[in-house]
């Protein structure tokens, strides 16, 4: 076998991604604009002036140019996502791809990067194939899968975030080693300036390095004297500088914070502590202000969008991998019982650094929930917000695969009950296609038995298909007046259709006209709603969005 081809298939990680990727060049055209994508890539389209050196020296440079159309609410949201990924947007544009289908496509890419830095992480604590089989299980959630195509802002963090803990862990591992040159650090600095960039809270991933530091310093501080090992100040400097490249690397990559860079970043940390906002949210039925929901509102959302075996392998996982960690540590007291004591301690030691860095991952998904508990934040869209807690939870479901591939015989058995826990994802995947954000699992009967209850198509998806249908019913002049975010349906109509916001405009709807409109906390409820559907979008029986011909 070729040499590169054999190391492929010896990391089972790039199978899986090999996977994901075909799969995605195949459906990513099928995916709809969200909410919150033209404004956002506008924004990602005017930051080219920002680093243009022309327009520096011009004598009118303003940085409140580089913000796009929607600079008063995308300002304060780090570009630094939006600045690796759209050159190649722009790549793909050029070979005429079309801007919605060229974003996601990168958009489904850069997730990938998150299933690896999980298998990766996963890793130092369990076999290949578990971390493989947990990364499978991430990758395949339904939830997760349909994000990773429309969403540009949560799953890009949670893909970084991911990236600096897996990095930052193993950077302290080399400086533990006596490895304490710079260039150490710069990888690991740059990608958690970049995840700051992104989110303000991306300093949390940092802060869980810095404790796995301490911690690994103090205890190999006590063996200095037995150990050829030499503490002095040299980790501390060079984490000094892994930091100081950190937010330098925020600095350039967030126009925002040029003019005044810490008053900004804690207004901006202020403002997202909170998420203010005054969206309405569909929750049991009843509507919510987003201020508003109740506390169960983030616990339930967890439970029910995520495939129903997540939970129970999280919950073994849990007892699983502290047995397995502790029985190691135990083991090599009692293996190396006829070594010097020193040594014996090292090697506990290095044994112990697995339970502290599995603690801190357990806390990275505890702590932040137990936050929004505590404080109650503005919620709304799901846990769209909450996507980088999540990478905990599978990341415990490895060791649950771990312990029953090491009690399952033979092995096709055990194959085969990995399949069957996958399966709810393929199926949830393969069944809501291209609407699989929309995830409800059994708990609540699924996404059918969710509709009207819970949001579901929240981010308006559906209006990609409800206008192609358009399209392809009519050729005479129509006006097509929605009743949210016409901006949506505008990209996708045909020259014959004009598009008009409804709201501010009902006065001007006349007989023959065609509305459209969305299921969002049951709007289509109170908007011509004794008026019967022109064209229905639905998987099963959920509705997302109706169009109506005015009679």
């Amino acid at each position: 076998m070729n040499p590169s081809l054999k190391k492929f298939f010896e990391k089972p990680i790039f199978i899986l991604l090999a996977v994901n990727i075909i799969v995605g060049l195949f459906v990513y055209r099928d995916y709809g604009l969200s909410w919150d994508e033209p404004l956002f890539y506008d924004y990602g389209n005017a930051l080219g002036y920002a680093y243009s050196p022309q327009e520096w020296f011009s004598g009118h440079f303003d940085v409140d140019n580089s913000y796009g159309a929607s600079g008063d609410d995308h300002k304060t949201r780090g570009p630094a996502y939006l600045l690796l990924a759209r050159g190649p947007v722009h790549r793909l544009e050029s070979l005429g791809l079309d801007q919605a289908s060229a974003w996601h496509l990168i958009n489904f890419l850069f997730f990938q990067l998150g299933v690896y830095f999980l298998y990766r992480l996963s890793t130092r604590w369990m076999k290949p194939y578990a971390a493989l089989a947990a990364s499978a299980l991430f990758a395949w959630q339904p939830m997760l899968w349909g994000h990773a195509f429309i969403n540009p802002k949560d799953p890009p963090f949670l893909t970084f975030f991911l990236a600096s803990v897996c990095l930052g862990f193993e950077m302290v591992d080399r400086l533990s080693e006596g490895n304490q040159k710079v260039i150490t650090v710069i990888l690991p600095a740059v990608i958690l300036g970049i995840t700051t960039s992104i989110r303000v809270l991306g300093p949390l991933a940092g802060l869980l390095v810095f404790i796995y530091l301490v911690f690994v310093i103090s205890q190999k501080t006590h063996l200095s004297g037995s150990v050829p090992y030499h503490p002095g100040m040299g980790p501390w400097l060079t984490f000094f500088t892994y930091g100081a490249v950190a937010i330098t690397a925020m600095f350039l990559t967030w126009p925002f914070l040029w003019e005044s860079p810490v008053a900004r970043f804690i207004e901006v940390f202020r403002m997202m502590s909170d998420n203010p906002t005054n969206l309405s949210v569909l929750f049991g039925g009843a509507v919510y202000r987003a201020g508003e929901l109740p506390r169960r509102y983030l616990p339930f959302m967890l439970a029910t969008t995520l495939t129903e075996p997540v939970w129970i392998l999280l919950i073994m996982g849990v007892f699983t991998g502290y047995w397995k960690l502790i029985n190691q540590n135990l083991h090599v007291v009692a293996s190396e019982a006829k070594q010097s004591p020193h040594l014996q301690r090292w090697n506990v030691v290095l044994k112990t650094q697995n339970i502290i860095s599995l603690t801190l991952v357990l806390l990275w998904f505890l702590l932040l929930l137990a936050y929004v508990l505590i404080r109650k934040p503005a919620m709304y869209d799901g846990i769209r917000h909450f996507l980088f807690i999540i990478p905990p939870i599978f990341i415990f479901t490895g060791f649950a695969f771990d312990f029953l591939g090491e009690h399952i015989t033979p092995s096709w058995l055990y194959a085969g009950m990995i399949f069957a826990i996958l399966l709810p994802g393929i199926f949830g995947i393969a069944w809501l296609h291209p609407y699989e954000y929309t995830y409800y699992n059994a708990l609540v009967g699924g996404t059918e038995n969710a509709f009207r209850k819970y949001e579901t198509d929240y981010w308006l998806t559906c209006y990609k298909e409800a206008v192609e249908e358009l399209n392809a019913s009519t050729a005479e002049p129509i006006d097509l007046y929605v009743h949210r975010e016409a901006y949506i349906a505008d990209y996708y109509a045909n020259d014959n259709i004009t598009v008009q916001e409804l709201r501010g405009a009902a006065s001007q709807v006349t007989s023959g006209d065609t509305v459209l409109v969305n299921t969002r906390t049951n709007e289509d409820r109170r908007i011509l709603r004794d008026v019967p559907p022109f064209i229905e979008i639905k998987q099963g029986n959920a509705l997302f969005c109706i169009i109506k011909r005015v009679p």
